[in-house]
C-alpha cells in the first residue's frame, strides 16, 4: 500500500515555486513541498520572511531551498525570478500563486489607490505568474499551476469588497487557462480555502458577532488550520490529479455547501 500511495502522489525531485510564501498559508504549502521531496523556491515581497523560511527549512535538513524577492505587481520581477530559479534548478514543475493583500474598508470609502493595490496584488500578480511561469511550463509541455481563490470568490463575503472582486477574477482566470491549456500538458486549478484567519484577520475582520456567523455557517463549526490545506495542494501538484484542470477545490469545513 505504501508503494502504491508513493507512486500515486510522488513529488520527489519536482521543482516547486511558491509565490507569497512568507504568508500564513503559503508558508505551510512551501514546507509541505519540501517534506514531499521537492526543491522549493520561496518568493515574497517581504524578503525577510522568505529568507527566514529558507533558513528554517535548511535547518530542518532540506537543502534545495532558495528565496527571492518579488513584487508580483511587476511582470519584470516574475521574469527575474524565473531566470534566477532556472539557474539554480533548471526547470519548474509546480507554481503556487498565493500573494495578495486585503482591506476591510467600507464600500463608499474605498479609494482608487486601495482598489488598485488590492487588485494588483491579487489578480494582476496571478496573471503575471501564469504568463511568465506558465510560458516556461508550456515550453516543457508539463506543469501544475495552483492559484488561490477564496470563499469570497462568489457569493462574495461582506467587508472584503475589492478582495472579493479579485478572487472572483482569479477563479475565472483559472477556468479560462484550464480550457486554453487543456491539451498542452499544463494544468491550472484553484484552491478555495474557507476561514483560516490570521491575527490580522481577527483584528480587522472578525468581531464576536461575525465569528458567530462564520462558525454558524460552517458545518464543522471551527476555523481551519494551514496544515489542512496541504493535502489538496500536494494532490493538485501530483500526477494523481492528471485529469483535473480548471477546477476550484474547496477546503472550507463545508462552508460552501451550507444553507439553512
Amino acid at each position: 500500500m505504501n508503494n502504491y500511495l508513493n507512486q500515486l502522489f510522488n513529488l520527489e525531485g519536482k521543482i516547486a515555486v511558491v509565490i507569497g510564501a512568507g504568508g500564513f498559508l503559503c508558508s505551510e504549502m512551501a514546507r509541505s513541498f519540501a517534506k514531499a521531496g521537492c526543491a522549493v523556491a520561496v518568493l515574497d515581497l517581504r524578503i525577510d520572511k522568505a529568507k527566514a523560511l529558507e533558513i528554517e527549512l535548511h535547518e530542518k535538513g532540506f537543502s534545495k531551498i532558495i528565496s527571492f524577492e518579488i513584487d508580483v505587481r511587476k511582470k519584470q520581477d516574475h521574469v527575474k525570478a524565473l531566470s534566477f530559479i532556472l539557474k539554480k534548478f533548471e526547470r519548474i514543475d509546480i507554481l503556487v500563486n498565493g500573494a495578495g493583500i486585503n482591506a476591510p474598508t467600507p464600500f463608499l470609502d474605498i479609494s482608487i489607490e486601495e482598489w488598485y493595490a488590492v487588485l494588483d496584488s491579487q489578480i494582476t500578480g496571478t496573471l503575471f505568474g501564469c504568463q511568465v511561469f506558465g510560458k516556461h511550463m508550456l515550453e516543457n509541455g508539463a506543469g501544475s499551476i495552483i492559484n488561490i481563490s477564496s470563499a469570497s470568490a462568489g457569493p462574495p463575503l461582506s467587508k472584503a469588497f475589492t478582495y472579493s472582486v479579485a478572487k472572483a477574477g482569479i477563479k475565472n482566470l483559472t477556468q479560462n487557462l484550464g480550457r486554453e491549456w487543456g491539451i498542452k500538458g499544463v494544468r491550472v486549478n484553484a484552491l478555495r480555502p474557507g476561514f483560516f484567519p490570521t491575527e490580522w484577520n481577527k483584528k480587522n475582520f472578525i468581531t464576536a458577532e461575525r465569528e458567530k456567523a462564520i462558525l454558524g455557517h460552517t458545518p464543522m463549526a471551527r476555523y481551519g488550520v494551514p496544515s489542512e490545506l496541504v493535502g489538496a495542494v500536494l494532490w493538485l501538484a501530483s500526477d494523481s490529479a492528471s485529469f483535473v484542470t480548471g477546477a476550484e477545490i474547496c477546503v472550507d469545513g463545508g462552508f460552501s455547501c451550507m444553507s439553512i
